[in-house]
């Protein structure tokens, strides 16, 4: 008996559309499928095309003066 056979990946496939629905799935795959390529591109040392990091510009107010 092998580890997958068709029978096990049919029921695999089913109890995932129980849990997350039809139209979750695709959005599951789909990040799966960037998570996948991002870690190869790291394997070999490729950087991503796009950045993941953001600038964030801070301002700070001084108190103004009470008049009295």
């Amino acid at each position: 008996m092998g580890l997958l056979e068709p029978q096990h990946i049919i029921l695999i496939v089913l109890a995932l559309l129980l849990f997350f629905g039809g139209k979750k799935i695709p959005e599951l795959m789909r990040g799966l499928g960037k998570g996948v390529k991002e870690f190869k591109d790291a394997q070999n040392g490729e950087s991503s095309s796009t950045p993941t990091t953001t600038n964030t510009t801070t301002t700070t107010t001084t108190p103004t003066e009470e008049k009295h």
